[in-house]
């Protein structure tokens, strides 16, 4: 049956003509290559104007090889490294010949869970073997950073500790270390041990929960439940400590937001005592299963001059035989005052990387027993009226207290002049913050120095050369959060 027109039926209506196109200032906005197809209708072979929806990322997106000039290809492919010497890493072995009518591109997300979030991963495929990989991101974009200079110092935490929500508490004390450095002042020692306390607490969540995570994307749903179930002990203990599982705000700026609770001792101590035999279980139950061994072992490797080229850190790193740790290479709170082992890998594969962080979970137990040994009594924040708001009680009793918890909590409190960076040992990696203070109560410029955001760069190295049904794995091993990604 054929399409009938105005000319046909004279009971039709003819289309009204399309609308001018304009751009913000009302000129004529240029003419898109794909523009004349969504205008075009069903006859021609197009879809209805109006109807198609434009996904394209742009330049992000990964092109065809007939659109691409072979250093870009090297690049993409992770050939064509700036290494500190000057060299580059060996080109031989990347095949820039290959036709569109060879390979196929396809889509790898965005889903969850096996991108562990937004992530979108195009991959350009000869067969079932992946030569190239490119990570488009933005679908979680929430402008993190420009939002924390628009807020006060003081209200700076709640928004930096929903960027890394595995490891919250990290992301509030690099923001809290480096305000403290602007300001030039030193919080009491009880905060800095409690602050210790607390991040290696949430470095032993963030790893159960890749255990957990990582054991399902490779088919073992046991791990899944074992790795929820420890993780589980600790939120409950930060929600009796902060009120709350996540996003806590209680690493603040001059100190934290209350002491331990009654009992802490006994609540920290049973954490450990459960936890430390259940990594041998782990063990046990991983590390030598023939299969587990086959989806890790020589997948997904990357070399030590590599991870170093593309800035790459944390487990990542250390599982190339680079015993790079910020706890222990640039100290900061008093890790120099507590023993613990650095862990590195040596092949730079997955199955690196998973021994890595079961071992750093040994690790992190051993200094959170240090840590409950030593806990001084004290202030557990600065006693600085100018930062730190007055206890809730004295809220009650006196005018001039409820004055000063008003002015901290609606104006914040003045910052000189003056721009710092600090970084910290997140489960993920170097975890960093700039910031740049013109003397007024908000940062005028923040900027965060993403682990998650960095490391995904290696994706498009580890998965070179390897098949389509490891894609899931070298993703899971690189432990992307993709709220930090996206920033």
């Amino acid at each position: 049956m054929s399409e009938r027109s105005p000319q046909d039926d004279p009971g039709m209506s003819a289309p009204p003509p399309p609308k001018p196109t304009s751009g913000p200032t009302g000129s004529p906005r240029p003419a898109r290559p794909d523009d004349e197809f969504f205008a075009r209708g069903p006859e021609t072979g197009g879809e209805p104007a109006g109807l198609v929806a434009e996904t394209s990322e742009g330049d992000q997106e990964l092109r065809r090889r007939k659109a691409t000039g072979p250093g870009e290809l090297r690049r993409e492919a992770g050939a064509v490294l700036r290494l500190p010497e000057g060299h580059v890493v060996d080109s031989a072995d990347i095949d820039v010949e290959l036709s569109d009518d060879e390979t196929m591109i396809i889509n790898m997300g965005p889903q969850h869970p096996s991108t562990h979030g937004v992530l979108r991963l195009m991959l350009e495929l000869d067969g079932e073997t992946v030569l190239r990989t490119k990570p488009v991101i933005g679908y979680l974009h929430t402008g993190m950073e420009k939002t924390g200079e628009e807020l006060t110092y003081v209200q700076g935490a709640t928004n930096v500790t929903r960027m890394d929500y595995l490891s919250p508490l990290h992301n509030e004390l690099v923001f809290s270390l480096a305000t403290e450095a602007l300001l030039g002042v030193e919080v009491p020692d009880r905060a800095v041990w409690i602050r210790m306390l607390m991040s290696e607490l949430n470095r032993v969540s963030s790893h159960l929960m890749w255990m957990a995570t990582n054991g399902m994307d490779l088919g073992s749903t046991s791990m899944m439940i074992y790795g929820f179930r420890e993780r589980e002990m600790v939120l409950a203990f930060f929600e009796k400590t902060t009120g709350l599982r996540m996003n806590h705000n209680y690493i603040r700026p001059g100190g934290v937001a209350a002491d331990l609770p009654d009992g802490w001792e006994d609540d920290v101590t049973v954490i450990c005592d459960t936890v430390m035999p259940r990594l041998d279980e782990y063990d046990e139950l991983l590390t030598g299963q023939p299969l587990f061994r086959q989806r890790t072992e020589s997948i997904g490797t990357i070399s030590a001059e590599e991870a170093l080229a593309l800035s790459v850190t944390g487990p990542i790193l250390r599982s190339t035989g680079i015993p790079w740790d910020l706890r222990r290479a640039m100290p900061y709170l008093h890790y120099d005052q507590v023993d613990f082992d650095v862990i590195v890998g040596t092949y730079g594969d997955n199955f690196d990387r998973y021994s890595v962080r079961l071992n750093e979970l040994r690790e992190s137990i051993r200094i959170i027993r240090q840590v409950v040994e030593r806990m001084p009594p004290g202030d557990y924040r600065l006693q600085d009226k100018k930062v730190t708001p007055p206890p809730r009680a004295r809220i009650d009793e006196s005018m001039e207290a409820l004055i000063h918890h008003f002015k901290v909590f609606t104006e914040g409190f003045k910052v000189p002049e003056g721009e710092v960076y600090v970084a910290i040992e997140s489960p993920r990696g170097e975890l960093g913050c700039y910031l740049v203070s013109d003397g007024s109560s908000k940062p005028y410029r923040m900027h965060i120095r993403g682990p998650s955001f960095v490391n995904l760069q290696s994706l498009p190295v580890m998965m070179r050369g390897g098949l389509i049904a490891d894609a899931v794995a070298v993703c899971s091993s690189v432990d992307p959060v993709m709220g930090e990604v996206d920033r």
